[in-house]
């Protein structure tokens, strides 16, 4: 797998692993939150994270599955620190009944890392009547953020630990519809693109980054807020479709699991830039940045437009009132 991966400026490269990629890291007294943590990368950063001595709650879906998840890390690592709380990024009111529930827990904040996601969906509504993958991939992930956000800043305070958003984004982001976001058009079923709307909400959490980033140095809190691109791997994200990437590679599921082998990473590789940019100390100071390959990375025009991500900030206060 990946025989002629380079290793960037940061020592790793797309064959590194999230254990490799956090070896020595002691995550001893912080708490994350990682949402989609149940199956995928998002179980194999939860497992990684525990490994390393952090407090990992799963913000899931699937309570029975994540129960499953749990044990099987605790199987693996006794000393692991792993709970689960249920959390459907598709509902508002879920992701208020999540948030109010670990505010008042009492639990200190110090990772989060929205992970979760679906992928180029036909076109269907959430529960508040909103484009289903603008909903759970940026919308969802957006409240969750701003409803933990004075837990996070009070645990920066009180623990003097930086605190660190991670957003899980795509290369995807670079096929989005021609404007970028389509703010007049987020529900319009005519005009749906499955690939197009899949790459508008990955692209929305990238620029989610860059503005909580903007708005952290303004206030001079110390949280960090990053996006990044996990790779290319064979999860569930595909059970709606047979296309690899917003190219539109046409390949059935046989072919992909075969390929897979060579072509893909797999969920240790796929979750390297995640606990990379969660834990290692070398992106201690940076924010509003892009990963891939637990390196900084290129992205588009668009995911750098500082105005657009101000627009799509108001837009998504005004749709989570």
């Amino acid at each position: 797998m990946w025989p002629f991966s380079r290793k960037g400026p940061s020592g790793f490269s797309s064959s590194s692993t999230a254990e490799e990629v956090t070896e020595g890291i002691d995550g001893n007294g912080l708490t994350a939150i990682v949402t989609g943590a149940s199956s995928g990368i998002g179980t194999e950063t939860t497992r990684v994270l525990a490994l390393r001595g952090v407090h990992v709650i799963m913000a899931v879906r699937n309570m029975i599955s994540a129960k499953d998840v749990k044990e099987a890390i605790i199987k693996e690592i006794p000393t692991a620190k792993v709970d689960a709380m249920e959390l459907d990024l598709s509902s508002m009111a879920s992701v208020r009944k999540f948030a109010a529930e670990f505010n008042s827990s009492g639990l200190p904040l110090n990772i989060l890392i929205n992970n979760a996601g679906i992928m180029a969906t036909p076109f269907m509504l959430s529960k508040d009547n909103i484009e289903l993958q603008f909903a759970t991939n940026h919308l969802g992930h957006f409240l969750l953020t701003h409803l933990l956000l004075d837990t996070m800043k009070k645990t920066a305070r009180k623990s003097k630990r930086e605190g660190r958003i991670v957003n899980l984004s795509s290369e995807a982001h670079r096929f989005t519809y021609r404007e970028g976001i389509r703010f007049d058009k987020i529900n319009d079923q005519s005009g749906y693109k499955s690939w197009g709307a899949y790459g508008q909400s990955k692209l929305a959490n990238i620029l989610h980054a860059n503005e909580l980033a903007r708005h952290f140095k303004e206030d001079g809190v110390d949280i960090i807020a990053n996006s990044l691109h996990p790779g290319t791997i064979v999860t569930n994200l595909f059970r709606h479709n047979n296309l690899i990437n917003g190219k539109c590679h046409i390949i059935n599921a046989g072919m992909v699991n075969v390929l897979g082998k060579f072509v893909f990473k797999n969920v240790k590789q796929g979750a390297a830039t995640t606990c990379y940019v969660a834990l290692h100390p070398q992106v201690k100071g940076v924010s509003g940045e892009y990963f891939s390959d637990s390196n900084v990375a290129n992205r588009t025009s668009h995911a750098k437009d500082v105005q657009l991500a101000k627009k799509l900030w108001d837009f998504s206060i005004n749709m989570i009132k």
